[in-house]
């Protein structure tokens, strides 16, 4: 059976009025009506409108608001990976929100005085971006390729913080261009949310435009900048969640958001019935950015690095997968699978010209971040911990599960290695405890482990740098050796991922990689596509996005290319056919691949709400090595002793972050999130 499914421009009629607070993201109706005091640019908007320049300086200035993408611990913007399975922190609440909001210290009477407020900043976005719009054409000087470009450029900016809004809030008030009056009677602005569907379709339909007159590329000094893949890309990320079992009607949505209706008309937040066809158009919108051209050829594809005289040989006795020996993308042959996940990541590949990210930024928050996984002893804090459940989950190099691990590369959990094994700039020391031998790429790359070796090359200064940490009780880097407010790693697992070989904190000439953010690399769009593909039934669907049409099904081919790419730049053999032929082992192994390739990239985050199965990973222990211990009690799994993991939360409610209560009150019409009522 063929079906066809149009994606039709979304009726900006459907916009509606904005709230007082909401419009502005102020807390008083004093501030709402003095826009001079809010905009301190507005006492010059007349000039700010006279020329093209002064528009397009004015736009950058609005999307200068929005955070550093990078900044997923301390973040103003997202609970971040403190607020998952994927991490957490015994460091001081006040400064990372994300995790007070896991422990049930963020809610609806505090929230403005977090740093979680991308509701208001986000609304300050969207004024200006209207405010634009209204006045564009003020300007004289503008050439029809000028103004086409700093309208999409708008568009773009204006999507973007809607879709802040609707990932971390739920569903927006869609203000459509309409700039409202100040100094009217507060009745002026009481309106409804829109639901989940119309923004969604609201947010596509936007970046659908601007992606018309959005360039295919970026000059390198405007590395960050919009472009027609970063729309497209954004737009396959929304079209995923959307299809989503927590946002797709079915049992999870019913479950969650049954009760869950606008008091203007009963009308459900969150769809309830259940629309397969949304996976055609997630397919179907990640299908378009793997194919995206331009005359100078196809736009992204994975970070690889070629091998050389120091890559490991290849696994031996893989017969899962009969391509697994064949050439890089086919196969996982001639690459170094250490320095392609490695490099992607530290800062050694330049970004500007890395055709991994579909869309990335330059990120200082990345390098400070870098410090808070630094040794204790190499003038770090030690405080950003992984979970066991996390360090469990990488594969042995030749790709088989901890708990299946064949004869070759075998995984235990007694002994210890009696070797220095060094590979691709790597060295793994002799004298590494069992467990962490025989692993794939990506744990050397993004884990720091005891007994782990630290280069820290930048510095010459004796003692700082080719350091050996380990994290015993009684070690420089253990729980005796922890800050004075008792901050240390509680797991004995801390992330490596963005840390470059020459990173050092002190020292003579210490210093750092400058580092990147890659916002949706091309891996998230792979995975993305395999798992849109997976949920497809037996029907072929025939999608438009935009001005092109697409044939999606469930084509085990396709789905297998998509997925095995990211597995063979890793290093692992892909998913087998027989694996295959089941949608439900499929989703798995997409699970546990995006655990994994998106480790600490705040995807955690948003998938395990998207699957329903938030509940289900919270509660389960965080559990790590027994820092408690010396080295011979060291190596068992324990739950973690802190009073920061038994106080944590676990509450359907926390699916979005709740809206002030302050700003609920002020609007009769306005619906707060579900659970945040009280």
């Amino acid at each position: 059976m063929k079906k066809s499914i149009s994606n039709n421009r979304y009726n900006r009629l459907f916009t509606i009025a904005a709230a007082t607070i909401l419009l502005l993201g102020c807390c008083s109706c004093k501030d709402f009506l003095n826009i001079d005091e809010y905009f301190d640019d507005e006492l010059k908007i007349d000039s700010v409108f006279s020329s093209k320049r002064n528009i397009e300086a004015y736009m950058w200035g609005a999307a200068a608001q929005f955070p550093d993408e990078g900044r997923l611990f301390r973040s103003p913007y997202t609970p971040g990976p403190y607020a998952t399975d994927e991490s957490f922190t015994l460091a001081g609440l006040d400064e990372y929100r994300g995790m007070a909001y896991a422990v049930g210290e963020v809610n609806a009477s505090n929230i403005n005085g977090s740093p979680f407020n991308a509701w208001n900043n986000m609304y300050r976005i969207i004024r200006k971006c209207n405010t634009i719009f209204a006045r564009i054409d003020e300007a004289r000087d503008w050439t029809t390729t000028d103004r086409s470009l700093i309208v999409a450029y708008t568009r773009f900016i204006r999507a973007y913080a809607y879709y802040h809004i609707l990932v971390d809030f739920g569903p927006p008030i869609l203000l459509g261009d309409r700039v409202y009056a100040s100094n009217e009677p507060i009745e002026y602005y009481n309106t409804v949310r829109g639901t989940y569907d119309d923004a969604v379709e609201y947010i596509c339909s936007e970046l659908e435009e601007a992606a018309r007159f959005l360039p295919y590329r970026q000059q390198l000094l405007n590395f960050g900048r919009p472009t027609r893949g970063a729309a497209y890309g954004l737009i396959a990320r929304l079209r995923l969640i959307h299809a989503s079992p927590m946002f797709n009607g079915g049992q999870i949505a019913r479950s969650y958001y049954s009760g869950w209706v606008r008091k203007t008309d009963g009308k459900h937040y969150i769809q309830q019935e259940y629309r397969p066809e949304r996976w055609a158009v997630a397919a179907a919108a990640a299908k378009r950015v793997i194919e995206l051209r331009d005359p100078n050829g196809k736009l992204y594809e994975l970070y690889t690095v070629k091998a050389d005289g120091l890559t490991p040989p290849m696994p031996v006795n893989v017969t899962s997968d009969p391509n697994f020996y064949q050439p890089y993308p086919d196969g996982a042959a001639g690459i170094d699978h250490y320095r392609s996940v490695s490099e992607l990541h530290n800062g050694e590949a330049v970004a500007a010209i890395n055709r991994e990210y579909v869309w990335g930024r330059h990120s200082s928050e990345i390098d400070e971040m870098t410090r808070r996984a630094f040794p204790i002893s190499a003038d770090g804090w030690s405080e950003c911990c992984i979970p066991q459940k996390i360090i469990d989950n990488f594969r042995m190099i030749d790709g088989h599960t901890i708990y299946n691990s064949s004869p070759d590369y075998p995984y235990s959990e007694t002994g210890y290695s009696t070797s220095e094994k060094t590979f691709s700039g790597y060295r793994l020391l002799s004298g590494v405890h069992s467990m962490y031998v025989n692993r794939e790429a990506r744990f050397y790359a993004f884990v720091g482990f005891s007994e782990c070796f630290w280069s820290m090359s930048s510095t010459n200064t004796n003692g700082v740098h080719d350091m050996t940490i380990r994290y015993y009780y009684d070690s420089p880097d253990g729980k005796s050796a922890a800050h004075n407010s008792g901050i240390y790693t509680a797991t004995g697992y801390v992330p490596k991922k963005t840390i470059h070989p020459i990173d050092a904190h002190t020292g003579e000439n210490a210093r750092r990689m400058p580092k990147a953010f890659g916002i949706i690399r091309y891996a998230e769009i792979l995975l993305s596509y395999a798992e849109a593909l997976n949920n497809l039934g037996g029907d072929v669907h025939t999608v438009t996005l935009g001005e092109e049409s697409f044939t999606v099904s469930r084509d085990i081919e396709a789905m297998r290319n998509a997925f095995n790419q990211v597995r063979y730049r890793a290093g692992l053999p892909g998913i087998t056919l027989a694996e295959a032929g089941s949608q439900s082992t499929v989703q798995e192994l997409i699970e546990q691949e995006r655990m994994i390739e998106f480790m600490h990239e705040n995807r955690r985050y948003y998938d395990v709400r998207r699957w329903g199965i938030y509940e289900k990973v919270e509660n389960e222990p965080i559990m790590g090595m027994n820092t408690d211990a010396t080295k011979e009690s060291y190596y068992s799994r324990t739950v973690v002793n802190s009073v920061r993991i038994s106080t944590r939360v676990v509450n359907r409610k926390m699916i979005f972050l709740p809206i002030h209560r302050d700003e609920v009150r002020r609007m009769p019409d306005f619906d707060q999130n579900p659970g945040w009522e009280e």
